[in-house]
């Protein structure tokens, strides 16, 4: 079953048996975002995959990091001939190094980005041209417990498709606000640790091959040879 907020928020208090009036939804809303967030962070999965574009500016080495990234993939910069280039990731200690008057006119096609601050990431050398940019990132995924778009009713990437993974890790953060039974937070810690393995094998592994590249996935058999099963039929 697809969960939605109202049916999620359900499941946690039936199966804590714990009314409303302890489990509020404020609360409840609180462990499910939480445990969005965990779930986010160990694995790297397709719904957080994003792009944008926009052109760099003449003379600015500064770009604007959107709102919703967590972290960026690549960068690449269309240059004066049509060709994307791929900008390679630095420390902004080697571009200091590199580019040590960044603030002159010696300017020319970027070749390198790093992370300048929280909100701004920092290239070199300066662009001599509004190049156009591509900007790969893994972004702020929407929460169940957004009213945006309507996703508590909708449902979202997690809560339609792998709902096991987000209903035990509400159910151990729950345990651990309730102060509950320690075999049962144990119990649903490691339900969720199996299944947080079997979808970060989907989403990092299986999702990104391809069969005529990297061939079907096959499970090694364990096969005894002819001799051993002999021995054993002569064994008494």
């Amino acid at each position: 079953m697809a969960y939605t907020l109202a049916n999620l928020q359900s499941d946690i208090r039936s199966y804590t048996e714990v009314a409303a009036n302890v489990l509020t939804d404020a609360i409840l809303n609180t462990i499910i975002k939480n445990a969005e967030n965990d779930i986010y962070r160990a694995a790297d999965s397709d719904e957080e995959r994003f792009y944008a574009t926009s052109n760099l500016t003449s003379g600015n080495r500064y770009v604007s990091i959107p709102s919703d990234l967590r972290f960026i993939r690549y960068v690449q910069v269309t240059d004066s001939s049509g060709d994307q280039v791929y900008l390679e990731p630095r420390d902004t200690s080697f571009m200091a190094e590199y580019y040590s008057t960044p603030n002159t006119s010696s300017t020319d096609v970027p070749k390198y980005y790093g992370n300048w601050d929280a909100s701004t990431w920092v290239i070199a050398p300066t662009p001599n041209s509004n190049y156009a940019v591509t900007l790969a990132y893994n972004k702020e995924p929407t929460s169940l417990t957004s009213t945006i778009n309507n996703t508590s009713t909708t449902g979202t990437y997690v809560s339609n498709k792998y709902q096991d993974v987000l209903l035990y890790k509400c159910l151990v953060n729950t345990y651990a606000y309730l102060k509950g039974p320690q075999d049962m937070l144990q119990y649903y810690n490691q339900a969720y640790e199996k299944a947080l393995m079997t979808y970060a094998v989907e989403q990092q592994g299986r999702r990104r091959r391809d069969e005529d590249s990297d061939g079907e996935i096959r499970t090694q058999l364990v096969s005894e040879s002819p001799s051993a099963y002999g021995n054993r039929r002569g064994t008494s």
